[in-house]
């Protein structure tokens, strides 16, 4: 999201790796961008990672450990790492099972989760009604399958709800940082127990955060024979190491500001607006969403509202040939199912070039099934 090679994050890591990439202590740099992320999201205490993985997987064990309880809820196909807690969906019968081609799963995922459908109110609250739940985890809108946003009065209903049963929210920014410099938290007002956060925020180099609450914190510190600095299961040797601080700094100082972000976001509206207008010229069955500078194009007629109705309109062979048709005339997008990420370096140009090879392609589909 930031670029490729960004001019000020070069220059951060390459001075960094000249000084020394990791002394096993913090830097002078992990104070500026923890506070930093303070002022983004509204949480007080960070803690770095190397992934967004990272960050999920410490989140749920600080989750269980303060709650005492075992189970963790998330969306059917949802993404959150390689989070084990996390290959679950919800079957047609109602029943937690585990995602196809999960790979060597530790033990059956509903031992240990909860599956339910993104925006279902219901669903969500009979999961967290007998009060065994430790944590929802979610991203703000779902983005692995297409990009899912939340209903109207979805993330009232989901706070009210993990409130009154004891239960804490976690928020994963990772995608969703597109929404803005502080992700969906801070664009839509939200109130997290924990954000986790990676990819983007180093710009490119491996790093990631949790943030925690003044309550959550306070409930961690007072677990005193938790391991969190060792072998507890709680980040690891080079978690917040120089190199990848640096990177983090570089990148929320320099390069996803809030001054890029409101040029980045426009332009994937204007994305986004001429591919609904071809879509709408050409009478096909297809949407678009957006979420803030990030888009994403679905072969469906209307955007999904949750993870296993986004999964049912996948067509692979459909979306490797967007791909390929893309990348073989000098555009590449994310290279995975159709997201078109706007970075800083993004201009209006790229936009339209992008659109008109999108249109050529869609011509040459449908004049090749039309001949004889």
């Amino acid at each position: 999201m930031g670029g490729h090679s960004p001019e000020a994050l070069v220059r951060a890591t390459q001075d960094r790796i000249a000084d020394g990439i990791t002394m096993m202590l913090p830097t002078a740099d992990a104070i500026w961008v923890g506070e930093e992320l303070a002022r983004r999201f509204g949480l007080g205490s960070w803690q770095f990672t190397l992934t967004a993985t990272d960050s999920n997987r410490c989140a749920l064990r600080l989750c269980r450990q303060i709650t005492g309880r075992r189970k963790v809820l998330v969306f059917s196909y949802c993404y959150h790492g390689t989070v084990d807690e996390a290959f679950a969906v919800r079957g047609h019968d109602g029943v937690t099972r585990s995602r196809a081609g999960n790979v060597g799963p530790p033990i059956d995922p509903s031992e240990t989760t909860r599956a339910v459908e993104f925006n279902d109110v219901e669903q969500l609250q009979q999961a967290l009604a007998d009060g065994t739940v430790a944590c929802v985890l979610t991203e703000p809108a779902m983005t692995n399958m297409g990009i899912v946003l939340p209903q109207p009065g979805y993330h009232e209903a989901l706070r009210k709800l993990t409130r009154r049963y004891g239960t804490l929210l976690i928020l994963d920014e990772t995608h969703t940082f597109s929404a803005g410099p502080g992700g969906c938290t801070r664009a839509w007002g939200l109130e997290p127990d924990v954000v986790t956060i990676g990819k983007a925020i180093g710009g490119g180099i491996p790093s990631g955060a949790i943030g925690i609450s003044a309550n959550v914190l306070e409930r961690v510190l007072s677990q005193c024979a938790a391991d969190y600095e060792d072998t507890g299961g709680v980040g690891g040797t080079l978690a917040g190491n120089a190199l990848s601080v640096a990177a983090m700094r570089a990148t929320l100082e320099h390069v996803l500001t809030a001054e890029k972000y409101a040029v980045m976001i426009p332009l994937a509206t204007r994305l986004r607006e001429g591919l609904e207008s071809l879509l709408a010229a050409r009478a096909l069955p297809w949407n678009v969403t957006q979420l803030g500078c990030r888009a994403e194009y679905r072969f469906q007629p209307t955007p999904a509202t949750n993870g296993t109705t986004a999964h049912a309109a996948g067509d692979p062979a459909l979306e490797a040939y967007l791909h390929l048709y893309l990348l073989n005339r000098g555009v590449l997008i994310t290279p995975f199912h159709n997201m078109v990420l706007v970075s800083p370096d993004t201009s209006v140009e790229d936009i339209e070039r992008h659109n008109e090879l999108f249109t050529a392609a869609v011509d040459e589909l449908a004049g090749s099934s039309l001949s004889p």
